[in-house]
C-alpha cells in the first residue's frame, strides 16, 4: 500500500455511518484494517486473539464430529475463519445484521473475505441475532427451527456493554435460556468479552445452562504496550437422561 491510510468503503447504516478503514502503524509492515461504526472503533485485525479464541474455546468443548455452527457477528471475519479451520465443521451460518459487512467479504476487501465467503461450508446471513433467537425462523432462515452444535456469539462489547439497547435482554437468564433453544442436547454457547470475566453473567449462565466457565485469553497490545486481556465464556447445554 502507498499510503499510511485509506477509507476502503463508508455507508450509512441503521445503526450509524459504519466504515472500513485501512493504515500502517509506524515500524510495522503490515496492513491493519479497521471497522468504525459511527464515532465507536468496533475492531481492528491488529487485535484477533480474542476471536480466535473463541472460536477455538467453543469447538474445543465438544467431541464430536460433523459438527453445525452459528457465528454470530461477521465482522473482518476472524472467528468465521477459525471456526473453518477446525476439519470437524460440517456447517457454518454466519448471522451479521448489515449486508454492508457481507458485501466486503463477498468483494474480498478485507484480508479474510476470499476464504470465509468462498467456503462451501459457510454461508452468510443478514438477519438481527438477537431478533432471530427469540422468534421463527430461527438462526438458519433456509431451515426453521434447525438446532445446532455450538453457537458462538461476537457482536456487544460485553454483557453490560452492548451496541444497542435491545441487546440487553439476551445476556439476562431468560434470554440465555432462549438462545440454549437453538442448541443439540450437548451443545455449546460460547461468547466474547472486550470486558473482565463478569461473575453476575456467569452466574446467569449457569442459571441457564448445565455448565459455565470464564476463559481470560492474554494477548500483546503493540499500540500501548504490555499484555492486553478479553473473555472467552463458554456454557453447555444439558444431554439427556440415558
Amino acid at each position: 500500500m502507498g499510503t499510511r491510510f485509506e477509507e476502503i468503503d463508508w455507508r450509512p447504516t441503521r445503526l450509524g455511518d459504519i466504515s472500513l478503514r485501512r493504515r500502517r502503524y509506524p515500524g510495522s509492515d503490515e496492513d491493519v484494517y479497521e471497522v468504525k461504526l459511527g464515532d465507536e472503533f468496533l475492531m481492528s485485525s491488529l487485535f484477533t486473539a480474542g476471536e480466535v479464541a473463541l472460536a477455538r474455546l467453543g469447538l474445543a468443548a465438544l467431541s464430536g464430529a460433523e459438527l453445525d455452527v452459528v457465528v454470530g457477528g461477521l465482522g473482518l471475519g476472524h472467528t468465521a475463519g477459525a471456526v473453518l479451520d477446525d476439519l470437524r465443521v460440517r456447517s457454518l451460518v454466519v448471522v451479521e445484521a448489515l449486508g454492508e459487512v457481507i458485501d466486503w467479504h463477498e468483494r474480498h476487501l478485507v484480508p479474510l473475505g476470499a476464504r470465509v465467503a468462498g467456503d462451501r461450508r459457510c454461508r452468510l446471513v443478514r438477519a438481527d441475532f438477537f431478533e432471530a433467537v427469540g422468534g421463527p425462523p430461527g438462526l438458519d432462515p433456509h431451515s426453521p427451527g434447525r438446532r445446532f452444535d455450538a453457537v458462538l456469539l461476537d457482536i456487544d462489547h460485553s454483557p453490560r456493554h452492548v451496541l444497542n439497547p435491545a441487546h440487553a435482554a439476551l445476556y439476562r437468564p431468560e434470554g440465555l435460556r432462549a438462545l440454549g433453544e437453538h442448541l443439540l442436547p450437548g451443545g455449546v454457547f460460547a461468547l466474547w468479552s472486550n470486558d473482565p470475566p463478569d461473575e453476575r453473567f456467569t452466574a446467569a449462565l449457569a442459571d441457564a445452562f448445565t455448565t459455565a466457565e470464564a476463559h481470560v485469553v492474554d494477548f500483546d497490545n503493540p499500540l500501548q504496550g504490555g499484555t492486553a486481556t478479553n473473555t472467552v465464556y463458554v456454557a453447555r447445554a444439558g444431554c439427556p437422561a440415558g
